[in-house]
């Protein structure tokens, strides 16, 4: 019979070892890299939305929105055509945390149309709840031991959304703050301009 040595990394050439070594740091940066393109993905894609529903696109002429409209909408489909996946690798605890997790958001997201007061302090308590330094607010702590038992990546992608949520959220009231006064302060401004020429 012939007998079967067990496999050893020690008993591998020196060179074998170094290169499998250095190799585990370009995986490393590669999954960073991908993840860094994913992220870029969602931060263009967000400018890209907000832009669209900004203030600005309320003032210019109907044509003129369009067009913008057009070249905002080619730079999204263009956008969406980069796909970059990075799978995290889970235990089945950490499977059913961030699924958890995810339910959790996905129920305050859903809120949104019936109290946005609301759901945004609810979502600032979560987003407290992922942070290290010291929340402004309170935390919601059912939440962050859900999160804890998530994969490092997961808590990480946890945080980011919440962070994107909130954003959306201060860009849609700053939007209708600005056509609110806008609104109001247009037959001022056009009372102004009639004085000026009587």
């Amino acid at each position: 019979f012939l007998e079967v040595k067990p496999f050893s990394l020690f008993s591998l050439p020196l060179s074998v070892t170094t290169v499998l070594f250095a190799n585990s740091h370009r995986v490393e940066a590669l999954r960073d890299a991908a993840t860094a393109v994913e992220q870029e993905k969602e931060i263009l894609l967000e400018m890209i939305h907000s832009i669209q529903n900004s203030q600005d696109m309320r003032q210019i002429s109907d044509g003129e929105r369009e067009e913008l409209n057009l070249t905002a909408n080619r730079l999204m489909g263009r956008t969406l055509t980069v796909e970059v996946s990075v799978e995290t690798i889970r235990n089945p605890q950490q499977e059913e945390s961030l699924k958890h997790a995810t339910k959790i958001i996905d129920e305050v997201v859903s809120k949104f149309l019936d109290d946005v007061g609301t759901a945004k302090s609810h979502l600032m308590s979560l987003y407290s709840a992922c942070s290290s330094e010291v929340p402004p607010g309170p935390v919601d702590q059912k939440f962050q031991s859900i999160v804890i038992g998530c994969a490092l990546e997961d808590q990480k992608k946890i945080k980011r959304r919440l962070e994107t949520l909130l954003r959306n959220i201060d860009n849609s009231d700053k939007a209708i703050k600005l056509l609110e006064h806008s609104k109001g302060a247009g037959p001022k401004t056009l009372q102004n301009m009639d004085g000026k020429f009587n």
